[in-house]
């Protein structure tokens, strides 16, 4: 498995002292140096929702495109950027520049699949965790 698979943080999001996560595990750098750890899979992606609904909701960001997003998620310092953003807007069927809103819940879930899978090379978890995701917000 995966270190996000592992973590219950799908979406490998950096661990930050300001945030505090619904569910998150207390941190521990010698268990996970970098990442959040969470209680469980939902509140990891419940997690990675949140934080791409603040991406365009948070009027210093308003990110309002699969590569405006993923830019920010994933940026090309760490990654292989273009790859990204063209896996997720396929995802959602959508071309890369496309306006979407992650207020549409499924826009919401097909953007989160695909950056689980990106981050993990495989995206295990059913429809149905998502919606226990979703339902935490």
């Amino acid at each position: 498995m995966s270190r996000g698979i592992d973590n219950h943080n799908p979406g490998n999001i950096d661990y930050n002292p300001v945030n505090k996560w619904l569910g998150q595990l207390p941190h521990d750098k010698n268990i996970e140096p970098r990442f959040c750890r969470f209680k469980s899979v939902e509140y990891g992606i419940r997690a990675l929702f949140k934080l791409l609904m603040n991406y365009q909701s948070n009027p210093k960001l308003q990110l309002h495109s699969v590569r405006k997003i993923i830019n920010r998620y994933a940026p090309p310092i760490e990654n292989n950027t273009e790859i990204y953003i063209q896996f997720v807007a396929e995802k959602i069927g959508v071309s890369a520049d496309a306006t979407i809103s992650t207020q549409d819940q499924n826009v919401l879930f097909a953007l989160a699949e695909g950056i689980i899978q990106m981050e993990n090379g495989e995206q295990p978890y059913s429809v149905e965790t998502f919606r226990k995701a979703f339902e935490l917000l």
